[in-house]
Parts: structure tokens; sequence; C-alpha cells
């Protein structure tokens, strides 16, 4: 008789563990042996077990397991089971990380990454292989909107594969909050006993409750020029702003404004000038609210950088030329207060739907899922890519559906609340994603292309090439230890399907915008795989995480305005500058979610800091380990930084970057 040690892991989540017998057998090369156990796995725990079988089995394979059940299927939350051979034989770990549900047999293969052999007659690629032809049956693509990226196939959250859910926990986290939101909202509704605004101080009556330090200086600072230009470089959408290489052709100067011409100039030599346009929203069919028709605009604001590191606004067009009319003014900071304020809050309006639409929603969420979807139907779980990618999807299915489904849908909170809603959100979207280049996505190419590089005062840029610099070791390591040379990378078939299956299908034919159809080399899949881990953790945080400091006020980020963009500069007063903000039911809302959207979250994973362990051997731990001590002493770096500033920029601090898109 030989013995063995078995550990069987159940997970910490609420509901995880069952009332139902699951029985267990051990797999190895020189046979297959069941065990005598009558395992009711319990929330939490890890028990152990040794058990005798006639004859040693040799290096194990997998371990199947069933459960049992005669009234109820009490689905139990596998986290893993390890295995002790006799003698000093390795201890074997099995991963598992999911739902076992119904009586069917589950074969857990031991959790050393292996690519794809060519031998038909080998146990773990009969494996694989069905493995992916079930993932397929469950995980399948549908369309949301057509012209954008491919969606899971899910009506509703309760559509979702059990192991696309949120954990219990998770759940009633997220729904008690958002109640919590909703009453807030009726609450301040109420409170302000007003149907509409007269003056902005009218706004504090719903500044209250939830609050930033931040989001405070915001409150007191969102009229100054010098937090105006800070946006564009380290605020909620740091995506937009260039350094500009001419003037643009839409900025028609008229006469008289020659010394403004000469000041641009000037700045543009220099190569202080830099310029965020809105053209994308050019167009765009604007929202009508009850009746009430709300307004855009596709502002282009030129600005200069001091040489102390401020970014000041030096002149703000509203609206682009328009061949049938006269030429738009133009706003300069000389102008009177009220008309100088109305040009920013028309380009912080315009900035608040490009951020939410674009730069959020698109290029972290939509891609997020793109690439989740994709590993599940293109990867089995033997293969170091998934290992190196799931744990970077988790929970990312269901935000986005319930994102899908009560956000942007069709009568959704974006069509209530905002000018871009009732389908001009669909339309900035598709165009968005028309523009969407590989390089956009990858902050190294991304930021020389605008020319924010090697700049003292950009924040978000310096903290974005950093954690880039990490992810990419942190993914070499990996890869490396598997992938020995470039002719492996061009011979893994299933990791040719995955790029495929992202580029072409996913992303709708995104090769012609540089994204690629197949992987030549281990750097080309290194890059690949790290602008994938960057969008789901670095990137999303970047975009997220400020919400409700730079839109609980809502003058500083309008959601929508409800009068047209101003022709002139003369005649603009408060009653013009208020009754363009958006309404007492607009602002409550749009300040709630703002914090719904961006709030910390109970269970959250900081980056890098997963606790589910899908490689085995000492190798990849040892990579995760160094990855975390790479964070560890950016974070130390980037704390040092912001004590010396008095607006510290702490999105992209390791500790508060999750580990995958999950709100």
């Amino acid at each position: 008789m030989v013995r063995y040690r078995i550990r069987v892991a159940t997970g910490a989540w609420a509901f995880s563990g069952s009332f139902n017998r699951v029985q267990l057998w051990l797999v190895g090369e020189r046979g297959e042996a069941a065990l005598q156990l009558q395992l009711r796995p319990m929330r939490g725990q890890v028990e152990e077990f040794e058990q005798d079988v006639p004859e040693d089995l040799g290096p194990l394979q997998f371990v199947k397991l069933r459960k049992h059940h005669s009234l109820v299927d009490d689905a139990w939350f596998c986290d893993r089971i390890t295995v002790q051979g006799p003698g000093d034989s390795a201890e074997a770990a099995f991963p598992c990380y999911r739902w076992v549900q119904g009586e069917g047999v589950l074969s857990l293969p031991e959790g050393t990454a292996r690519l794809a052999g060519n031998n038909t007659l080998d146990v773990f690629q009969k494996h694989r292989e069905k493995e992916l032809e079930e993932r397929q049956q469950i995980y399948c693509w549908a369309t949301w909107k057509e012209g954008l990226p491919l969606t899971m196939a899910a009506s509703s959250k309760d559509d979702l594969p059990p192991n696309a859910r949120f954990h219990e926990k998770k759940k009633l986290d997220f729904d008690w909050t958002a109640m919590a939101g909703i009453m807030e909202i009726a609450f301040k509704y109420v409170s302000s006993l007003m149907s509409s605004w007269n003056c902005l101080e009218d706004f504090d009556k719903i500044f209250w409750g939830q609050t930033s330090t931040l989001a405070e200086k915001v409150h007191q600072g969102w009229q100054d020029d010098e937090l105006f230009g800070y946006q564009f470089l380290n605020g909620i959408n740091p995506m937009l702003l260039r350094r500009s290489t001419s003037l643009p052709s839409r900025l028609v100067l008229p006469s008289g404004m020659e010394e403004l011409r000469a000041q641009l100039e000037k700045e543009l030599q220099n190569g202080t000038l830099f310029e965020a346009d809105f053209i994308l929203l050019d167009g765009i069919t604007a929202n009508e609210i009850q009746g009430e028709k709300q307004y855009l605009a596709a502002p282009l604001v030129m600005l200069k950088m001091e040489p102390s590191g401020k970014l000041l606004p030096m002149v703000i067009q509203i609206q682009p030329p328009d061949p049938s009319s006269p030429a738009p003014p133009l706003f300069l900071p000389s102008d009177p207060p009220l008309a100088w304020l109305l040009a920013k809050c028309w380009v912080q309006s315009s900035d608040f739907h490009l951020h939410e639409l674009q730069y959020h929603l698109l290029h972290t969420h939509l891609l997020a899922e793109v690439i989740a979807v994709a590993t599940m139907r293109c990867l089995p779980g033997l293969h170091p890519v998934f290992k190196l990618l799931i744990p970077h999807t988790r929970y990312t299915m269901e935000i986005n559906t319930r994102a899908l489904t009560k956000l942007v849908s069709d009568g959704g909170l974006f069509d209530k609340v905002t000018s871009i809603g009732g389908g001009g959100h669909v339309q900035l979207m598709r165009r968005a994603l028309a523009q969407l280049t590989y390089r956009s996505l990858c902050p190294p190419d991304d930021l020389a292309d605008r020319g924010l590089l090697g700049i003292p005062s950009a924040l978000y840029a310096q903290d974005a090439l950093r954690l880039w610099e990490i992810i990419a070791r942190y993914v070499e390591g990996i890869i490396h230890l598997f992938y020995h040379e470039d002719d492996v990378v061009r011979g893994d078939p299933e990791l040719q399907a995955w790029c495929r299956e992202i580029t072409e299908v996913g992303l709708c034919q995104a090769q012609n915008r540089g994204f690629p159809v197949s992987f030549q080399s281990r750097a080309q899949l290194c890059h690949f795989l790290t602008m994938c881990i960057f969008t789901c953790t670095a990137q999303h945080a970047a975009v997220n995480k400020g919400q409700f400091d730079w839109y609980a006020w809502i003058p500083n980020a309008p959601c929508s305005m409800r009068m047209p963009p101003p022709t002139t500069k003369e005649d603009i007063s408060m009653d013009t500058v208020m009754g363009s903000l958006p309404n007492v039911f607009q602002s409550c809302l749009q300040m709630t979610i703002a914090w719904l959207l961006s709030w910390s979250q109970p269970d959250m994973v900081p980056l890098g800091h997963h606790k589910e362990e899908y490689f085995s051997g000492s190798e990849p731990k040892a990579v995760l380990k160094q990855f975390q001590r790479d964070l560890e002493n950016l974070e130390s770096e980037i704390v040092a930084r912001n004590e010396q500033l008095d607006l510290p920029y702490e999105y992209l601090k390791p500790s508060l970057i999750e580990n995958s898109v999950t709100i």
C-alpha cells in the first residue's frame, strides 16, 4: 500500500462550502485510484486527509472530482487541491478556483504550465482540447451595438456563467452601495427644495455627505486657470492633451488678434504650446431629456507650459468653424470673467463625455472584456498565458454587463442625465473605436506620440511609464520561462488563435490600426501582454479612481449643458451660466454616480497581490515576488514625491490599483 496526503482548500466567500458529498480520484502516469473519502467541504477551510492506495501511481497528472447530491445541488467553490505522494516526491498542486456544480466529473490537471503539444495521445492535450470545446459553448460573443467591440453574450448579469459572476460579498457590497446612492440622490433632491439653480453657491446644497480631500480642493479652486490646466495633465482624463507641432487649422484668428497669434507662435517655437482638441464630438446628436433639449460642443483649447510646470489656457474655441456661419468667437483669459468661465465649463463638459465614453468605457472596460472573453475561449487552463492573465479578468464581465444594461443602455442613466445620451454616446464610441490604435494603449508610444515625455509636472505620464516598465519585466520573466525562443511563439496554435480572436473578432478587424493578428517573437508577445495587463489595471485606475474627486463639484465637469454654446462674448450673465449647467436632478445624479464608480471596495485586490496560485513551481512564484517588490519600491517613490506636492497624484499608487476591472 502507498500513502498519499491530500489537502482540499475551499473558498472563503459566502456559500463557498457545500453540504453535498464530494468524491475524489487520483490519476498518475501508472494508474488511477478512487479515494475512500466522505468530503463535505466547509467554507474557508483546508481539509487534510491521508489515504492508502494499492500501488504507486507515479507522477500525478490529474485529480478528478465529482459532487453528489440527492435533492439540492449545493454548489461548491474549490480553491485548489494539493497531494503529497510517497517518499520524497514533490507536492503536486491542482488549481481550481471555480464553482463545482452538477454531478459531472471535473478533471483538474496538475498546475505546471504547459504549451500545446502535437501528440494526440498526450492526456494533457486531450484535456485542453475538451476544455476549450466546452468553454466555447459557455463563453460566446455578442454584439451590443454595431460598430463597437463584441461583448460577452449576456442580456443581464444573471445570464453570465457562475465563474464570471461577483462573489456574494462583492454582490452585497455593490448592491447595498448602489441602494445607499439612490437614497442619497433622493434626499439631496428633496432637501434642496429647488427645481433649478440660481447661482453657483446653490451647488453647495448637494455638496455634502461623501467627500474627499481633492474634491474639496476642486470645490474651492475650480475657477482658477491653473487648476483648469492641471487637469489635462493629471486629472481624471490625462489622455487628450498633446504638444502642438503647428497651429491647428481650425483655429481661425480674426484681425485684431495679432498679439495672440504672436504669443501662440512664440510658445510653439519654444516647444511649450499644447492643445486639447475635442473635434470627435463635432456633429454628434445631442440628447433631449423630458422634452428639454440638451447641447454639445467640440471645443479646442490652446495652453502654454510655464517654466514652473504650470499649464495655463491661452484661448478657447468652443465650436469649430462652419463655412456657412460667421467665425466662432475665441474666448480669452482677459475676457469678462463670466464669459471666460462659461467657455471653460463647455470644455469641461466636453471632457466629461470623451473621458467617460472613449477613455474609460471603451479603452478600458470594453477592451478588458474582449481580452477576458478571448482568453476563456482560446487558452486552456494549462496555458502559461492563461495563468498569467486570468487574475486580471476577475469580475470584468459582470461589471460590464451591469454597465451596458443600466448605465449606457437605451433608457439608462446616460440617457436620463447627459447631453450625449439618447444615442449620441453610441455615435461617439463608434468614432472613437475607428480611431483606436494599438500604440495609443501603450504609454511609451502614446506619450511619445503626444509629446508628453520628460515633463516634470506630468505626473500621470511619469507613473504610467514606471508601471509599464515594471509590468513589462514581470511579463517577460513569466514568458521567458515557457518560450525559450521565437520559434516556440510562432508555433503555438492556441496563442496565435487567441491573438486573432482579440484583433479580428473582439475588436472587429482592428489589424489596420496596428493590432497584431499573429505573434512572431517573444518581444512582440511580451509587449502585447504588457498592454493587456496595464489596460486592465493601471490604466483603468487612472481614468476611474478620481471620478468623485473631479466630478463631485458639478460646475467643474458638467454632465450636460442646457443652453446652446455662446456665439458672442457679450451679455453672458450669471443667468446664462446657471441656465447652461445641469439642473438639480442631473446634478444630484452626477454626484452620486461619480461616487459609486470610484468608491473603494472592501474586497479590492491590489495589483499583483492576487491570492490564487495558478502556477506551480518555484520559478513563476519568484517572478511574481519580484513584481510585488518592484511595485512596493514604486509605491515608496510616489509617496515621497507626493509629500512635496500641493496636489498629490495618487491614482497610480500600486496599492490603490485594482488587479482587474471590477467597478
